[in-house]
């Protein structure tokens, strides 16, 4: 007598995966927007909570690979996966002519959100990086003072105050030219290069030469300063930013972003995309793990995911309206 043993579909573990990483990035969203809304709620602290995390995770050793293996590929493996689900979903929550079903159930018009939320999600990650990690991040560049941050922002009468008070130098398009200007002037003389053989022998110790090499590395750093600050390119408007620190450059990114009205309204609807696609995930992930297959438990779990919707929800919001409008207009 022979057993057959039945065999899992690769369609079967995939959507495991999916529903697991979507997990592991409800998570990782929770965190990002509990950060997020510290540039907001404490009102009058000038977003010092925001800048305190940022900060700390700045600090991080080996950010950017923990980056690519906790964040990068979680988001890409469920991109990916939900995208080919996304263009293969049968959507039957509308009104039909007949040729097709039609069933207007409160979790048939979740699943057809689900999906239009997927898509929203898909572009608004994209702009968010691109716009967040490349194209406004701060630079970074060491001076004799130490490390500085620089970020480009359009200028408004709140930044006098704010900038002080967060022991941030500003630097207009008039700054930028006499900056360059003393670049392209700025001559040093590089010390003798010595092979690594020469280096690491033995040799008798010598103050002079230990006050021209120190001398040398900071006139190197000074420079390195004004090129990376005179690299950026300002209207009449604008400035540049230099900050002490990566968390206040990215406080006062954040706060100039959501400036702009559009910029403003394009991250609410990518908010509410988000916890709405978040929770709801969150409540599947539930039933394909079996931890709620009665009707019952399932009933139950609505309204902790609608709770968890209005949380993310609530946090994403106070970053977006109040890092400017309330806490960090003047």
């Amino acid at each position: 007598m022979t057993v057959q043993t039945s065999q899992i579909s690769t369609a079967f573990i995939w959507r495991r995966v999916h529903s697991l990483m979507g997990f592991w990035l409800v998570l990782y969203l929770i965190v990002h927007l509990v950060t997020n809304s510290q540039a907001s709620l404490w009102i009058g602290d000038d977003g010092s909570g925001f800048v305190r995390l940022v900060n700390s995770l700045e600090t991080l050793p080996y950010l950017q690979v923990v980056e690519t293996f906790l964040i990068g590929i979680p988001l890409a493996i469920h991109g990916i996966w939900g995208i080919k689900r996304a263009l293969s979903a049968r959507l039957n929550a509308s009104k039909s002519d007949g040729s097709k079903p039609a069933m207007g159930y409160s979790r048939n018009k979740a699943f057809t959100w689900q999906r239009a939320s997927s898509w929203i999600l898909l572009f608004g990650i994209i702009g968010h990086v691109a716009q967040m990690r490349y194209i406004d991040a701060p630079k970074k560049a060491t001076s004799s003072q130490g490390d500085q941050y620089f970020v480009k922002l359009n200028f408004d009468e709140g930044l006098y105050t704010l900038a002080a008070r967060l022991h941030v130098s500003l630097f207009n398009s008039k700054d930028l030219e006499a900056i360059t200007k003393q670049v392209r002037s700025l001559g040093i003389v590089r010390l003798e290069k010595k092979s690594l053989s020469q280096a690491i022998r033995s040799v008798p110790y010598n103050p002079d030469e230990e006050g021209a090499r120190d001398m040398f590395q900071k006139a190197i750093q000074e420079k390195q300063w004004m090129e990376a600050i005179a690299s950026y390119k300002l209207n009449e408007t604008q400035v540049v930013a230099a900050a002490p620190s990566p968390g206040v450059a990215m406080l006062l990114m954040v706060r100039d972003t959501f400036k702009s009205p559009t910029m403003a309204i394009l991250y609410t609807i990518f908010v509410l995309a988000a916890a709405f696609h978040a929770f709801n995930g969150f409540w599947t992930f539930l039933i394909a793990w079996g931890m709620i297959l009665s009707y019952r438990s399932q009933r139950a779990m609505l309204p902790v995911s609608a709770v968890g919707m209005l949380i993310l929800t609530f946090l994403g919001l106070a970053a977006i309206w109040g890092s400017y409008l309330i806490n960090l207009r003047y």
